[in-house]
């Protein structure tokens, strides 16, 4: 016999669980004292705002590509999570959600509002964007409903699950049945006419995805040198290869890199693995992305092959370690094979470089310089991330966390907690100054715990993004993102010092230095951006991907169209 809640730890420990995340209240007390008893084996965290520990729990398990987990009680304590959940649904981040609820015998009668004091129904609402999320209606139904969520959320296109258990349910006690889930049996693969279509193209690439950062990042390297051929990525998947490795050639989109786009539109065949190919990437017409290509896509999801960017396009429902390990088996590599191809990849990308820098990429790469090997980078969302993913030099062993599908704002800082829990090594924390108050209230738990996190606020004083959006298209009326137009920042240094966080201030790139990694515990560094920030290149909506703002100089674009093998 076992309590619930007990039994809820030990299969946390079990799947290797270290450190969960959440917010005490009044439904559940018994989970927390259950954790309590095994803390030698599995650490709770009290965050702040149930929020962020719902991105604590994203960022562990964008880190360590384990399981995460996240508590919060009923009602608001529930409700606070559901902008994680979503996070990690959109990004196919593998969480477990944990929601307390009231006694089952005070739950609302159907058509009632409310009956239980902070009664909600929590399950219907995340049900659209979980993978799994269930009412545990009596405490012999725990072990089937943790083992089934455990599988949804880490097989095939993994994402979060939420198990809603009343207070009456977690103080039960159970005799253990031994409930397990089955794995799925893998599928031997075989894509023969693929392979003829790598061999018979003359301008081939490969676009690769988040949906790889699951996957070994040496074997993600020895597949792209065993194609031999040109690379691209989404933003999100731009540390998938080390800076400066011969094949890759930034990311593509509306803020992606001239040269990558420029690659899409001239190829004539584009294999596509562990990516979605969103508006953001294609443009708004997807019949003018990749327009002479023939399209191949590997997606384990086969939802998103229902979406095709055009007719005739090949969609082939698969993992992309299956994708990889066939290739590396069947396909007969020859470096010489595409080299005409590459080295017109590499004139565009000489005829391009250092078009699009500005101060605020300077200060990106000039941080990136002083960051170790194998060290996990998080960003928020705005202007900084994209400066983030266009400037940050990746090294060997380094991850970049993003808060991609979902895009929140907020996301860095929590995010970087719960990296810092599933590596234990110091984490760089890089932020705008609009999402960086969204959760700032997390300072407090990097200050209790004395944690590592060397934190960058790139402060514009203002919403910057959105603020370049109405300059574009509202003739400069920035309402709502500006100092003095219903935006402003606080004082960083007071708020630093407040938490008793050591403080920076830089106004040049020339100010950085490796001072934020010589200094033991939390850094808090921040940079004073001057003027109007801008992110370029950036796509004006409507127009094709490698035609973006600032538009390059007509000569130059017509001779770079038409570079062709001879």
């Amino acid at each position: 016999m076992m309590k619930v809640t007990d039994y809820i730890a030990l299969f946390l420990i079990k799947k290797g669980v270290t450190d969960v995340f959440g917010y005490p209240g009044g439904m559940v007390t018994h989970l927390i004292n259950s954790f309590a008893k095994y803390e030698e084996q599995i650490h709770v965290h009290t965050a702040y705002h149930e929020q962020a520990a719902a991105f604590e729990a994203c960022g562990y398990a964008q880190a360590s590509g384990r399981l995460g987990a996240a508590f919060a009680t009923s009602g608001p304590g529930a409700t606070n999570l559901v902008t994680g959940i979503c996070n990690a649904y959109f990004d196919s981040i593998p969480v477990m959600f944990i929601t307390g609820q009231v006694n089952t015998f005070e739950r609302k009668y159907p058509g009632m509002r409310q009956r239980g004091f902070q009664e909600t129904d929590i399950v219907d609402m995340v049900k659209g964007v979980t993978k799994y999320a269930v009412y545990v209606e009596t405490a012999d139904r725990i072990e089937e409903y943790l083992e089934k969520a455990y599988w949804m959320a880490m097989q095939g296109r993994k994402g979060p699950v939420l198990l809603d258990v009343p207070m009456d349910v977690q103080r039960a006690d159970i005799r253990l049945k031994g409930f397990l889930y089955a794995e799925a049996k893998r599928k031997t693969i075989e894509y023969p006419d693929v392979l003829d279509f790598v061999y018979r193209a003359q301008k081939p690439c490969m676009i690769l995805g988040a949906g790889l950062k699951v996957h070994n990042r040496a074997d993600i390297a020895a597949f792209v040198e065993h194609m031999g051929i040109p690379v691209v990525t989404s933003m999100t998947a731009v540390d998938l290869l080390p800076c400066g490795h011969p094949f890759f050639y930034g990311y593509i989109g509306a803020y992606g890199a001239r040269t990558a786009n420029f690659i899409i539109a001239k190829s004539d065949l584009v294999l596509v693995l562990g990516n979605r190919l969103d508006v953001r990437q294609t443009g708004r017409d997807r019949t003018d992305f990749a327009p002479d290509a023939v399209v191949i896509r590997f997606d384990i999801d086969p939802k998103e092959l229902d979406y095709p960017i055009r007719s005739g396009e090949i969609g082939i429902q698969a993992d992309a370690q299956d994708v990889i390990a066939y290739f590396m088996t069947k396909y007969k590599t020859n470096n010489q094979r595409h080299a005409q191809w590459r080295q017109i990849c590499d004139t565009i990308a000489e005829k391009l470089k250092g078009m699009d820098n500005n101060i605020c990429n300077s200060f990106v790469e000039k941080i990136s310089r002083y960051v170790p090997e194998n060290l996990v980078i998080t960003t928020d969302v705005g202007q900084n991330q994209v400066w983030v993913a266009q400037s940050y030099r990746v090294k060997k062993g380094q991850s970049i966390l993003f808060s991609g599908g979902h895009g929140t704002m907020g996301y860095s800082l929590p995010a970087a907690i719960g990296a810092y829990y599933a590596m234990k090594k110091p984490v760089i924390c890089l932020n705008g100054d609009g999402g960086f108050q969204m959760n700032m209230q997390e300072l407090e738990f990097i200050r209790r715990e004395k944690l590592p996190i060397k934190i960058f606020v790139l402060n514009n004083y203002a919403l910057g993004m959105i603020r370049h959006f109405q300059e574009m298209y509202f003739e400069g009326n920035y309402a709502q993102t500006i100092h003095g137009k219903g935006y402003e920042t606080p004082d960083f240094e007071r708020i630093a010092k407040a938490y008793d966080i050591f403080y920076i201030s830089c106004e040049t790139p020339y100010d950085i230095s490796d001072k934020f990694m010589q200094i033991d515990g939390p850094v808090f560094t921040e940079i004073k951006l001057k003027g109007n920030t801008y992110v370029y290149p950036k796509l004006e909506f409507g127009k094709a991907n490698q035609d973006q703002d600032p538009l390059i100089d007509r000569g130059l674009f017509e001779y770079l169209m038409n570079l062709e093998i001879k």
